[in-house]
């Protein structure tokens, strides 16, 4: 993985960390410390923090396995182009595709379960139940996560694509963090003032993708073990 997707990802992180002070920022604050001192306050956040990374690198790793296949194929940039082309239309259309989302039976019936699981690691007060309290919050639906998913199969690989969304989920941390651990001072009218940043955010990410399947060159000539292709006999000669 070259230097530009690790930071990218760790750009996208960042800019993410206003979605999640609008989404998932609820989740943060309603975690239970079990600490008064600074330093144990600091360690439950973290804790909590690094569980949502992992999920994400597990999820990384599936799609980098997906994504072996669509390189080697050479249509990456068609996909991160599209998939750029569906974050600008869920910024114009929001409210109709999030409608049209939340009627999906399967999907509510697999968010009924996840929120219960995550209301019976809420209650406890151990660093255990805070990392799987994170490995749950990496599941729930979040377009953000989808983007960054889609864009860490350009790594072409599925430990790059898994480490892409590590450092993905490292640049939610400060944000996230502070939510967490300076809960007191973040009002709802702060999260209300970050949710309006979203579409902004949507649309400079959905501008990124699209850019990047137009003059990224995504294909078999990048990748570092070309699959090897038979020659002819005279080809043979013609190159000795």
């Amino acid at each position: 993985m070259n230097t530009t997707l690790p930071l990218l990802a760790i750009t996208m992180g960042l800019l993410s960390s206003f979605h999640c002070l609008g989404m998932c920022g609820p989740i943060a604050l309603a975690i239970p410390l079990g600490s008064s001192s600074k330093l144990g306050r600091f360690v439950a956040v973290l804790v909590y923090n690094i569980g949502r990374a992992t999920t994400y690198s597990i999820l990384g790793f599936i799609f980098g396995t997906i994504a072996t296949t669509i390189y080697w194929l050479g249509y990456l940039k068609y996909l991160s182009i599209g998939a750029g082309i569906l974050m600008l239309a869920y910024v114009l259309f929001a409210s109709k595709i999030e409608q049209q989302i939340s009627k999906s039976t399967h999907l509510n019936t697999f968010l009924h379960g996840l929120k219960a699981r995550m209301g019976t690691q809420l209650i406890q007060k151990n660093n255990f139940a805070r990392f799987s309290l994170g490995l749950l919050n990496g599941l729930l639906p979040c377009g953000m996560v989808y983007l960054a998913l889609v864009s860490s199969m350009a790594t072409g690989g599925n430990l790059q694509s898994a480490l892409f969304m590590f450092i993905y989920g490292l640049g939610t941390f400060p944000m996230m963090i502070g939510v967490g651990y300076f809960k007191e001072f973040i009002t709802p009218a702060i999260r209300s003032k970050m949710r309006r940043l979203l579409p902004f955010i949507l649309s400079f990410l959905g501008m990124l993708l699209i850019l990047r399947g137009v003059y990224v060159n995504y294909g078999p000539k990048d990748a570092p073990h070309p699959l090897p292709i038979c020659a002819s006999p005279a080809a043979l000669l013609e190159e000795k």
